[in-house]
Protein backbone atom coordinates (compact mmCIF):
# COMPACT_ATOMS: atom_id res chain seq x y z
CA UNK A 1 0.00 0.00 0.00
CA UNK A 2 1.27 3.65 -1.02
CA UNK A 3 -0.14 6.86 0.46
CA UNK A 4 -1.25 9.16 -2.13
CA UNK A 5 -1.22 6.73 -4.90
CA UNK A 6 -4.86 6.63 -5.91
CA UNK A 7 -7.00 5.77 -8.69
CA UNK A 8 -8.52 9.30 -9.94
CA UNK A 9 -9.30 8.57 -13.49
CA UNK A 10 -11.52 5.61 -13.40
CA UNK A 11 -10.69 5.26 -17.30
CA UNK A 12 -12.41 1.37 -17.64
CA UNK A 13 -15.74 3.17 -15.58
CA UNK A 14 -15.78 -0.53 -13.07
CA UNK A 15 -14.45 1.03 -9.84
CA UNK A 16 -17.85 1.75 -8.73
CA UNK A 17 -17.05 4.91 -6.92
CA UNK A 18 -18.86 8.38 -6.69
CA UNK A 19 -17.52 10.29 -9.71
CA UNK A 20 -17.41 14.22 -10.89
CA UNK A 21 -20.50 15.10 -13.05
CA UNK A 22 -20.39 16.99 -16.25
CA UNK A 23 -16.87 17.38 -17.69
CA UNK A 24 -14.14 14.99 -16.84
CA UNK A 25 -16.74 12.31 -15.64
CA UNK A 26 -14.38 9.97 -15.35
CA UNK A 27 -12.48 11.52 -12.45
CA UNK A 28 -13.12 9.79 -9.48
CA UNK A 29 -14.15 11.97 -6.14
CA UNK A 30 -11.67 11.91 -3.82
CA UNK A 31 -12.40 11.51 -0.79
CA UNK A 32 -15.67 9.92 -1.22
CA UNK A 33 -19.07 12.07 -0.16
CA UNK A 34 -21.28 10.58 2.56
CA UNK A 35 -24.34 10.36 2.54
CA UNK A 36 -24.74 12.90 5.38
CA UNK A 37 -26.68 16.25 4.26
CA UNK A 38 -23.81 17.93 6.55
CA UNK A 39 -20.72 16.86 5.17
CA UNK A 40 -19.47 19.73 3.38
CA UNK A 41 -18.54 18.30 0.62
CA UNK A 42 -22.03 17.68 -0.16
CA UNK A 43 -23.14 21.50 0.13
CA UNK A 44 -24.30 23.21 -2.53
CA UNK A 45 -21.67 25.33 -5.32
CA UNK A 46 -22.96 28.28 -3.73
CA UNK A 47 -22.40 27.72 0.10
CA UNK A 48 -19.38 25.98 -0.98
CA UNK A 49 -18.17 29.18 -2.13
CA UNK A 50 -19.58 31.54 0.23
CA UNK A 51 -17.64 29.78 2.66
CA UNK A 52 -14.36 29.87 0.53
CA UNK A 53 -14.30 33.45 -0.67
CA UNK A 54 -15.21 34.85 2.94
CA UNK A 55 -11.90 32.99 4.14
CA UNK A 56 -10.39 34.29 0.71
CA UNK A 57 -10.96 38.18 1.64
CA UNK A 58 -9.88 37.21 4.92
CA UNK A 59 -6.85 35.43 4.01
CA UNK A 60 -5.79 38.95 2.38
CA UNK A 61 -6.47 41.06 5.10
CA UNK A 62 -4.83 38.76 7.29
CA UNK A 63 -1.78 38.87 5.43
CA UNK A 64 -1.72 42.16 4.71
CA UNK A 65 -1.84 43.07 8.44
CA UNK A 66 1.81 41.56 9.16
CA UNK A 67 3.47 42.35 5.94
CA UNK A 68 1.94 46.01 5.02
CA UNK A 69 4.88 48.14 7.22
CA UNK A 70 7.53 48.13 4.61
CA UNK A 71 7.50 51.19 2.72
CA UNK A 72 6.71 53.26 6.16
CA UNK A 73 9.88 52.07 8.55
CA UNK A 74 11.27 55.27 7.88
CA UNK A 75 8.67 57.15 9.31
CA UNK A 76 8.49 54.76 11.97
CA UNK A 77 11.74 55.12 12.94
CA UNK A 78 11.15 58.60 13.68
CA UNK A 79 7.81 58.37 15.70
CA UNK A 80 8.97 55.35 17.68
CA UNK A 81 12.32 56.58 18.05
CA UNK A 82 13.96 53.36 17.35
CA UNK A 83 15.87 51.79 14.61
CA UNK A 84 15.95 49.52 11.79
CA UNK A 85 17.47 46.40 13.58
CA UNK A 86 14.57 47.23 16.43
CA UNK A 87 12.09 46.91 13.34
CA UNK A 88 13.76 43.85 12.64
CA UNK A 89 13.12 42.20 15.89
CA UNK A 90 9.33 43.03 15.92
CA UNK A 91 9.14 41.34 11.95
CA UNK A 92 11.16 38.65 13.52
CA UNK A 93 8.34 38.25 16.57
CA UNK A 94 5.64 38.62 14.27
CA UNK A 95 7.08 35.03 12.51
CA UNK A 96 7.54 33.51 15.99
CA UNK A 97 4.27 33.69 16.70
CA UNK A 98 2.57 32.80 13.57
CA UNK A 99 4.66 29.80 14.00
CA UNK A 100 3.67 29.56 17.45
CA UNK A 101 -0.09 30.18 16.52
CA UNK A 102 0.22 27.18 14.29
CA UNK A 103 0.95 25.22 16.61
CA UNK A 104 -1.74 26.02 19.39
CA UNK A 105 -4.28 27.21 17.38
CA UNK A 106 -4.87 23.92 15.38
CA UNK A 107 -5.38 21.21 17.58
CA UNK A 108 -7.80 23.92 18.80
CA UNK A 109 -9.63 23.73 15.65
CA UNK A 110 -9.83 20.46 15.80
CA UNK A 111 -11.43 20.01 19.16
CA UNK A 112 -14.27 23.08 19.07
CA UNK A 113 -14.44 23.65 15.57
CA UNK A 114 -12.74 25.55 12.56
CA UNK A 115 -14.93 28.54 12.85
CA UNK A 116 -14.36 29.89 17.09
CA UNK A 117 -10.42 29.94 15.83
CA UNK A 118 -11.70 31.91 12.96
CA UNK A 119 -12.97 34.13 15.29
CA UNK A 120 -11.06 34.18 17.76
CA UNK A 121 -7.82 35.23 14.72
CA UNK A 122 -10.01 38.42 13.72
CA UNK A 123 -10.86 39.71 16.99
CA UNK A 124 -7.17 39.42 18.09
CA UNK A 125 -6.50 41.39 14.79
CA UNK A 126 -8.57 44.21 16.07
CA UNK A 127 -7.11 44.35 19.14
CA UNK A 128 -4.04 44.42 17.92
CA UNK A 129 -4.52 46.99 15.32
CA UNK A 130 -6.20 48.93 17.78
CA UNK A 131 -3.19 49.00 19.84
CA UNK A 132 -1.07 50.38 16.73
CA UNK A 133 -3.23 53.09 15.82
CA UNK A 134 -2.42 54.51 19.57
CA UNK A 135 1.12 53.82 20.02
CA UNK A 136 4.18 55.52 21.07
CA UNK A 137 6.48 53.66 21.35
CA UNK A 138 8.56 50.10 19.91
CA UNK A 139 7.71 48.00 22.82
CA UNK A 140 3.96 48.30 22.47
CA UNK A 141 5.00 47.51 18.35
CA UNK A 142 6.29 45.01 19.66
CA UNK A 143 2.99 43.59 21.66
CA UNK A 144 1.56 44.75 18.15
CA UNK A 145 3.52 42.28 16.00
CA UNK A 146 3.03 39.41 18.78
CA UNK A 147 -1.10 39.68 18.34
CA UNK A 148 -1.31 39.68 14.75
CA UNK A 149 0.90 37.52 14.23
CA UNK A 150 -0.19 34.66 16.27
CA UNK A 151 -3.59 36.18 15.23
CA UNK A 152 -3.15 35.76 11.37
CA UNK A 153 -2.09 32.17 12.54
CA UNK A 154 -4.91 30.36 10.95
CA UNK A 155 -4.05 31.60 8.05
CA UNK A 156 -1.05 30.11 7.07
CA UNK A 157 -2.70 26.59 8.30
CA UNK A 158 -6.34 26.05 8.16
CA UNK A 159 -7.44 27.68 5.65
CA UNK A 160 -5.57 25.02 3.61
CA UNK A 161 -7.37 22.60 5.79
CA UNK A 162 -10.53 23.99 5.41
CA UNK A 163 -10.32 24.26 1.55
CA UNK A 164 -9.67 20.39 1.93
CA UNK A 165 -12.96 20.08 3.80
CA UNK A 166 -15.06 21.55 1.05
CA UNK A 167 -12.98 20.18 -2.41
CA UNK A 168 -11.83 17.01 -4.32
CA UNK A 169 -8.58 16.57 -4.65
CA UNK A 170 -8.73 17.13 -8.36
CA UNK A 171 -9.89 20.34 -7.90
CA UNK A 172 -7.33 21.33 -4.41
CA UNK A 173 -4.78 22.55 -6.34
CA UNK A 174 -6.47 25.46 -7.98
CA UNK A 175 -8.04 26.21 -4.78
CA UNK A 176 -4.61 26.26 -3.03
CA UNK A 177 -3.45 28.30 -5.92
CA UNK A 178 -6.35 30.98 -5.26
CA UNK A 179 -5.46 30.96 -1.46
CA UNK A 180 -1.33 31.47 -1.92
CA UNK A 181 -2.73 34.19 -4.30
CA UNK A 182 -4.86 35.59 -2.03
CA UNK A 183 -1.90 35.88 0.78
CA UNK A 184 0.07 37.61 -2.31
CA UNK A 185 -2.25 40.18 -2.64
CA UNK A 186 -2.30 41.00 0.99
CA UNK A 187 1.58 40.81 0.85
CA UNK A 188 2.19 42.83 -1.76
CA UNK A 189 -0.56 45.50 -2.03
CA UNK A 190 -1.06 46.04 1.42
CA UNK A 191 2.62 47.70 1.25
CA UNK A 192 1.08 49.41 -1.62
CA UNK A 193 -1.88 50.72 -0.11
CA UNK A 194 0.05 51.77 2.69
CA UNK A 195 2.43 53.68 1.10
CA UNK A 196 -0.33 56.25 -0.48
CA UNK A 197 -2.24 56.14 3.42
CA UNK A 198 0.94 57.10 4.81
CA UNK A 199 1.92 60.10 2.49
CA UNK A 200 -1.86 61.39 2.11
CA UNK A 201 -2.85 60.76 5.92
CA UNK A 202 -0.12 58.78 8.28
CA UNK A 203 0.98 55.65 9.48
CA UNK A 204 -1.56 55.31 12.08
CA UNK A 205 -4.53 55.22 9.30
CA UNK A 206 -3.24 51.86 7.98
CA UNK A 207 -3.95 50.45 11.59
CA UNK A 208 -7.62 52.45 11.16
CA UNK A 209 -8.47 51.08 7.96
CA UNK A 210 -7.73 47.14 9.22
CA UNK A 211 -9.48 47.95 12.28
CA UNK A 212 -12.79 49.08 10.24
CA UNK A 213 -12.19 46.36 7.66
CA UNK A 214 -11.62 43.51 10.62
CA UNK A 215 -14.54 44.65 12.11
CA UNK A 216 -16.66 43.95 9.31
CA UNK A 217 -15.11 41.13 8.61
CA UNK A 218 -15.52 39.97 12.37
CA UNK A 219 -19.30 40.52 11.85
CA UNK A 220 -19.58 38.53 8.66
CA UNK A 221 -17.77 35.69 10.31
CA UNK A 222 -20.04 35.56 13.35
CA UNK A 223 -23.40 35.22 11.17
CA UNK A 224 -22.70 33.34 8.19
CA UNK A 225 -19.29 31.66 7.90
CA UNK A 226 -20.28 27.90 8.84
CA UNK A 227 -18.37 24.83 10.44
CA UNK A 228 -16.43 23.02 8.21
CA UNK A 229 -14.80 20.43 10.16
CA UNK A 230 -15.82 17.04 9.74
CA UNK A 231 -14.72 13.30 10.56
CA UNK A 232 -14.76 10.90 8.26
CA UNK A 233 -15.02 7.02 8.20
CA UNK A 234 -11.83 5.39 7.98
CA UNK A 235 -11.21 3.84 4.71
CA UNK A 236 -11.35 -0.36 4.67
CA UNK A 237 -7.56 -0.59 3.79
CA UNK A 238 -6.20 -3.74 1.96
CA UNK A 239 -3.79 -5.77 4.19
CA UNK A 240 -0.04 -4.99 3.93
CA UNK A 241 1.54 -6.93 1.34
CA UNK A 242 5.00 -7.22 0.86
CA UNK A 243 6.17 -5.06 -2.04
CA UNK A 244 8.54 -5.42 -4.78
CA UNK A 245 10.43 -2.24 -6.01
CA UNK A 246 7.78 -0.90 -8.17
CA UNK A 247 5.21 -1.24 -5.95
CA UNK A 248 3.61 -4.75 -6.70
CA UNK A 249 2.60 -7.48 -4.19
CA UNK A 250 5.28 -10.15 -4.02
CA UNK A 251 2.46 -12.98 -4.56
CA UNK A 252 0.60 -11.08 -7.69
CA UNK A 253 2.66 -8.60 -9.31
CA UNK A 254 -0.29 -6.80 -9.08
CA UNK A 255 -0.05 -2.85 -8.60
CA UNK A 256 -1.74 -1.84 -4.75
CA UNK A 257 -2.29 1.61 -4.40
CA UNK A 258 -3.73 2.81 -1.39
CA UNK A 259 -7.21 4.08 -2.51
CA UNK A 260 -8.33 6.99 0.21
CA UNK A 261 -12.33 5.81 0.23
CA UNK A 262 -13.01 2.47 -0.58
CA UNK A 263 -16.82 2.53 -0.55
CA UNK A 264 -18.16 0.56 -3.13
CA UNK A 265 -21.40 0.82 -4.98
CA UNK A 266 -22.81 -1.10 -7.23
CA UNK A 267 -22.75 1.27 -9.74
CA UNK A 268 -20.86 4.20 -10.86
CA UNK A 269 -23.00 7.37 -9.23
CA UNK A 270 -22.40 10.97 -9.66
CA UNK A 271 -23.08 13.92 -6.94
CA UNK A 272 -26.22 16.13 -8.56
CA UNK A 273 -28.01 16.37 -5.72
CA UNK A 274 -27.14 18.78 -2.71
CA UNK A 275 -28.99 17.76 0.66
CA UNK A 276 -30.59 20.41 2.80
CA UNK A 277 -29.05 20.62 6.13
CA UNK A 278 -30.17 18.87 8.77
CA UNK A 279 -29.27 21.74 11.19
CA UNK A 280 -31.29 24.91 11.99
CA UNK A 281 -29.30 28.56 11.50
CA UNK A 282 -28.37 28.68 14.97
CA UNK A 283 -27.36 25.48 15.20
CA UNK A 284 -24.79 25.72 12.10
CA UNK A 285 -23.47 29.30 13.80
CA UNK A 286 -23.01 28.02 17.22
CA UNK A 287 -20.13 29.47 18.92
CA UNK A 288 -18.58 25.42 19.39
CA UNK A 289 -18.66 22.59 17.59
CA UNK A 290 -17.73 19.47 19.02
CA UNK A 291 -19.87 16.55 17.39
CA UNK A 292 -17.11 16.11 14.82
CA UNK A 293 -13.77 16.72 17.18
CA UNK A 294 -11.39 14.54 17.12
CA UNK A 295 -11.52 12.58 20.22
CA UNK A 296 -7.89 12.74 21.24
CA UNK A 297 -6.82 14.67 24.03
CA UNK A 298 -5.59 18.67 22.81
CA UNK A 299 -2.02 18.18 24.04
CA UNK A 300 -1.91 15.13 22.02
CA UNK A 301 -3.36 17.04 19.32
CA UNK A 302 -0.81 19.47 19.85
CA UNK A 303 2.55 17.15 20.13
CA UNK A 304 1.01 14.49 17.39
CA UNK A 305 2.64 16.82 14.11
CA UNK A 306 6.29 16.67 15.46
CA UNK A 307 5.87 12.72 15.03
CA UNK A 308 6.00 13.69 11.21
CA UNK A 309 9.25 14.69 10.70
CA UNK A 310 10.32 11.38 9.69
CA UNK A 311 8.01 11.43 6.54
CA UNK A 312 10.30 12.86 3.87
CA UNK A 313 7.57 14.10 2.07
CA UNK A 314 6.70 16.72 4.89
CA UNK A 315 9.97 17.65 6.23
CA UNK A 316 10.81 18.74 2.30
CA UNK A 317 7.68 20.61 1.75
CA UNK A 318 8.00 22.55 4.94
CA UNK A 319 11.84 23.60 4.35
CA UNK A 320 10.58 24.28 0.44
CA UNK A 321 8.01 27.01 2.69
CA UNK A 322 10.32 28.49 4.62
CA UNK A 323 12.66 29.22 1.63
CA UNK A 324 9.41 30.86 0.03
CA UNK A 325 8.78 33.19 2.94
CA UNK A 326 12.57 34.05 2.73
CA UNK A 327 12.03 35.61 -0.40
CA UNK A 328 8.76 37.86 0.98
CA UNK A 329 10.75 38.62 4.16
CA UNK A 330 13.59 39.86 1.78
CA UNK A 331 11.13 42.19 -0.09
CA UNK A 332 9.67 43.36 2.96
CA UNK A 333 12.61 44.26 4.56
CA UNK A 334 14.87 45.70 2.09
CA UNK A 335 12.42 47.93 -0.15
CA UNK A 336 12.88 50.91 1.66
CA UNK A 337 16.62 50.68 2.10
CA UNK A 338 17.11 49.49 -1.56
CA UNK A 339 14.60 52.39 -3.03
CA UNK A 340 13.98 55.22 -0.62
CA UNK A 341 17.91 55.91 -1.22
CA UNK A 342 19.91 57.11 -4.40
CA UNK A 343 19.86 57.19 -7.06
CA UNK A 344 16.30 56.15 -6.63
CA UNK A 345 14.86 58.54 -4.17
CA UNK A 346 11.39 56.84 -4.16
CA UNK A 347 8.92 58.30 -1.83
CA UNK A 348 6.68 56.20 0.23
CA UNK A 349 4.02 55.33 -1.82
CA UNK A 350 6.53 54.91 -4.59
CA UNK A 351 8.14 52.40 -2.20
CA UNK A 352 5.09 50.53 -1.72
CA UNK A 353 4.44 50.29 -5.51
CA UNK A 354 7.35 47.99 -6.01
CA UNK A 355 5.06 45.53 -4.73
CA UNK A 356 2.77 45.97 -7.68
CA UNK A 357 5.18 43.53 -9.87
CA UNK A 358 5.26 41.19 -7.65
CA UNK A 359 1.43 40.95 -7.48
CA UNK A 360 1.22 40.35 -11.45
CA UNK A 361 3.37 37.81 -10.97
CA UNK A 362 1.70 36.05 -8.56
CA UNK A 363 -1.53 35.58 -10.58
CA UNK A 364 0.60 34.37 -13.67
CA UNK A 365 1.65 31.99 -10.33
CA UNK A 366 -1.24 30.99 -9.46
CA UNK A 367 -2.24 30.08 -12.67
CA UNK A 368 1.03 28.43 -13.65
CA UNK A 369 0.32 26.43 -9.43
CA UNK A 370 -2.96 25.85 -9.77
CA UNK A 371 -5.71 25.11 -12.45
CA UNK A 372 -2.22 24.48 -14.94
CA UNK A 373 -1.32 21.52 -12.06
CA UNK A 374 -4.34 20.55 -11.46
CA UNK A 375 -5.07 19.19 -15.50
CA UNK A 376 -2.10 17.87 -15.77
CA UNK A 377 -2.18 16.01 -13.26
CA UNK A 378 -5.24 14.69 -14.49
CA UNK A 379 -3.53 14.05 -17.83
CA UNK A 380 -0.63 12.29 -16.23
CA UNK A 381 -2.71 10.36 -14.31
CA UNK A 382 -4.12 9.23 -17.56
CA UNK A 383 -1.07 8.19 -19.27
CA UNK A 384 -0.41 6.12 -15.67
CA UNK A 385 -3.87 3.66 -16.64
CA UNK A 386 -5.74 6.14 -14.39
CA UNK A 387 -3.35 6.23 -11.45
CA UNK A 388 -2.49 9.39 -9.88
CA UNK A 389 1.19 9.43 -7.71
CA UNK A 390 1.32 13.09 -5.89
CA UNK A 391 4.96 13.71 -7.56
CA UNK A 392 3.43 13.96 -10.79
CA UNK A 393 2.86 17.49 -9.93
CA UNK A 394 6.26 18.65 -8.87
CA UNK A 395 7.11 18.28 -12.36
CA UNK A 396 5.91 22.12 -12.91
CA UNK A 397 8.43 23.32 -10.36
CA UNK A 398 10.93 23.77 -12.97
CA UNK A 399 9.81 27.21 -14.39
CA UNK A 400 9.39 28.60 -10.98
CA UNK A 401 12.91 27.74 -9.83
CA UNK A 402 14.23 28.96 -12.91
CA UNK A 403 12.56 32.31 -12.52
CA UNK A 404 12.53 32.68 -8.94
CA UNK A 405 16.24 32.71 -9.25
CA UNK A 406 16.92 35.53 -11.54
CA UNK A 407 14.44 37.19 -10.23
CA UNK A 408 16.51 37.35 -6.90
CA UNK A 409 19.51 38.36 -9.20
CA UNK A 410 17.44 41.14 -11.17
CA UNK A 411 15.95 42.77 -7.66
CA UNK A 412 19.60 42.54 -6.05
CA UNK A 413 22.08 43.06 -8.47
CA UNK A 414 20.16 45.67 -10.57
CA UNK A 415 19.05 47.73 -7.32
CA UNK A 416 22.70 47.71 -6.09
CA UNK A 417 24.26 48.44 -9.05
CA UNK A 418 22.00 51.35 -10.13
CA UNK A 419 20.21 49.86 -12.97
CA UNK A 420 16.86 50.96 -14.18
CA UNK A 421 14.52 50.63 -11.66
CA UNK A 422 12.47 48.10 -14.31
CA UNK A 423 14.96 45.68 -13.79
CA UNK A 424 14.93 44.98 -10.32
CA UNK A 425 11.20 46.70 -8.99
CA UNK A 426 9.76 45.63 -12.16
CA UNK A 427 10.79 42.55 -13.51
CA UNK A 428 12.88 41.14 -10.80
CA UNK A 429 9.94 41.41 -8.42
CA UNK A 430 7.49 39.96 -10.45
CA UNK A 431 9.59 36.88 -10.90
CA UNK A 432 10.13 36.13 -7.08
CA UNK A 433 6.33 36.77 -6.67
CA UNK A 434 5.56 33.95 -9.65
CA UNK A 435 8.29 31.92 -7.87
CA UNK A 436 6.79 32.13 -4.86
CA UNK A 437 3.03 32.19 -5.59
CA UNK A 438 3.42 29.14 -8.06
CA UNK A 439 5.91 27.30 -5.88
CA UNK A 440 3.93 27.28 -3.11
CA UNK A 441 0.42 25.82 -4.21
CA UNK A 442 2.57 23.11 -5.67
CA UNK A 443 4.65 22.01 -2.66
CA UNK A 444 1.42 22.63 -0.37
CA UNK A 445 -0.90 20.63 -2.69
CA UNK A 446 1.98 17.54 -2.85
CA UNK A 447 1.75 17.36 1.18
CA UNK A 448 -1.66 16.51 0.84
CA UNK A 449 -1.91 14.68 -1.79
CA UNK A 450 0.55 12.51 -0.08
CA UNK A 451 -0.26 11.73 3.23
CA UNK A 452 -4.13 13.03 3.18
CA UNK A 453 -5.25 11.23 5.99
CA UNK A 454 -3.24 13.27 8.31
CA UNK A 455 -3.09 16.53 6.09
CA UNK A 456 -4.24 18.35 8.98
CA UNK A 457 -1.29 17.53 11.17
CA UNK A 458 0.91 17.87 8.16
CA UNK A 459 0.29 20.97 7.64
CA UNK A 460 1.09 22.58 11.51
CA UNK A 461 4.82 21.00 10.66
CA UNK A 462 5.04 22.20 7.71
CA UNK A 463 4.24 25.82 8.75
CA UNK A 464 5.76 25.58 11.91
CA UNK A 465 9.07 25.11 10.03
CA UNK A 466 8.39 27.43 7.51
CA UNK A 467 7.58 30.19 10.22
CA UNK A 468 10.64 29.13 12.16
CA UNK A 469 13.10 29.90 9.06
CA UNK A 470 11.28 33.39 8.27
CA UNK A 471 11.64 34.24 11.70
CA UNK A 472 15.46 32.92 11.60
CA UNK A 473 16.11 34.86 8.07
CA UNK A 474 14.43 37.99 9.15
CA UNK A 475 17.05 38.02 11.80
CA UNK A 476 19.61 37.49 9.83
CA UNK A 477 19.33 39.29 6.59
CA UNK A 478 20.72 42.68 7.32
CA UNK A 479 23.88 41.90 8.93
CA UNK A 480 24.22 39.44 6.45
CA UNK A 481 23.80 42.00 4.00
CA UNK A 482 26.00 44.49 6.14
CA UNK A 483 28.95 41.71 6.31
CA UNK A 484 29.16 40.61 2.84
CA UNK A 485 27.35 43.22 1.10
CA UNK A 486 24.20 43.76 -1.39
CA UNK A 487 25.64 42.26 -4.27
CA UNK A 488 27.51 38.97 -2.78
CA UNK A 489 24.65 38.00 -0.63
CA UNK A 490 21.94 38.69 -3.83
CA UNK A 491 24.58 35.95 -5.58
CA UNK A 492 24.18 33.47 -2.83
CA UNK A 493 20.76 33.76 -2.43
CA UNK A 494 19.84 33.38 -5.80
CA UNK A 495 22.03 30.15 -6.27
CA UNK A 496 20.35 28.68 -2.85
CA UNK A 497 17.21 28.94 -4.64
CA UNK A 498 18.07 27.54 -7.80
CA UNK A 499 19.54 24.93 -5.87
CA UNK A 500 16.84 24.39 -3.08
CA UNK A 501 13.96 24.30 -5.62
CA UNK A 502 15.65 21.87 -7.92
CA UNK A 503 16.14 19.06 -5.11
CA UNK A 504 12.16 18.36 -6.03
CA UNK A 505 13.98 15.79 -8.37
CA UNK A 506 15.07 14.09 -5.67
CA UNK A 507 11.23 13.53 -4.92
CA UNK A 508 10.10 12.91 -7.85
CA UNK A 509 12.96 10.04 -8.27
CA UNK A 510 13.22 8.82 -4.45
CA UNK A 511 8.98 10.06 -2.83
CA UNK A 512 7.12 7.04 -4.16
CA UNK A 513 9.56 5.16 -2.60
CA UNK A 514 9.51 7.14 1.11
CA UNK A 515 6.06 7.04 0.97
CA UNK A 516 5.88 3.30 0.51
CA UNK A 517 8.37 2.56 3.80
CA UNK A 518 6.31 5.04 6.03
CA UNK A 519 2.87 3.59 4.75
CA UNK A 520 2.90 1.14 8.17
CA UNK A 521 3.19 4.11 10.43
CA UNK A 522 0.82 6.32 8.21
CA UNK A 523 -1.85 3.81 8.75
CA UNK A 524 -0.95 3.47 12.60
CA UNK A 525 -1.42 7.25 12.46
CA UNK A 526 -4.37 8.10 10.16
CA UNK A 527 -6.16 4.42 13.06
CA UNK A 528 -4.79 5.95 16.17
CA UNK A 529 -5.76 9.62 15.62
CA UNK A 530 -9.49 8.65 15.60
CA UNK A 531 -9.69 6.16 18.54
CA UNK A 532 -10.82 7.76 21.83
CA UNK A 533 -8.40 8.51 23.86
Amino acid sequence: MVPGTVHLVDMQGTSGLKHRMGHNEDVVLIPQPTGDPDDPLNWSPLRKEYHFWLLIVWGILMSASVNWSGPVWVPLQYDLNTTVDDLNISAALCFAFLAIGCILLQPTSMKIGRRPVYILGTFLNVVGCLMGGFQKSVEVYYVVNILTGFGAAPVDSLVQISTTDLFFAHERGTRLSFFALALGTGSYMGPVAAGYITESQSWRYCFWYLVIFFGVILVLQVFTLEESIYRRPLPEPEPLDELNQDGSTKETGDPKPLVTARHRRDTITTVSTFPISGQTYWQRMAPIHTRNANPKKWWWLTLFPFRLVTFPAVLWVGIMAGIQIMWLSLLSVTQSELFSVPPYNFGIAAVGDTNIAAFVGGIFGMCWGGPLSDWYILHRSRQNKGIMEPEFRLWLLIVPAILNSAGLLMYGLGAYNGLHWIISAGIGTAFIGFGIGSGGAICLTYAIDAYPGIAAESMVLILFIRNVIGFAFTFAIQPWIDGLGGQTTTIMLGVFCLVSMMSFLGMVRWGKSFRKRTARKYLHYTEQRARRS
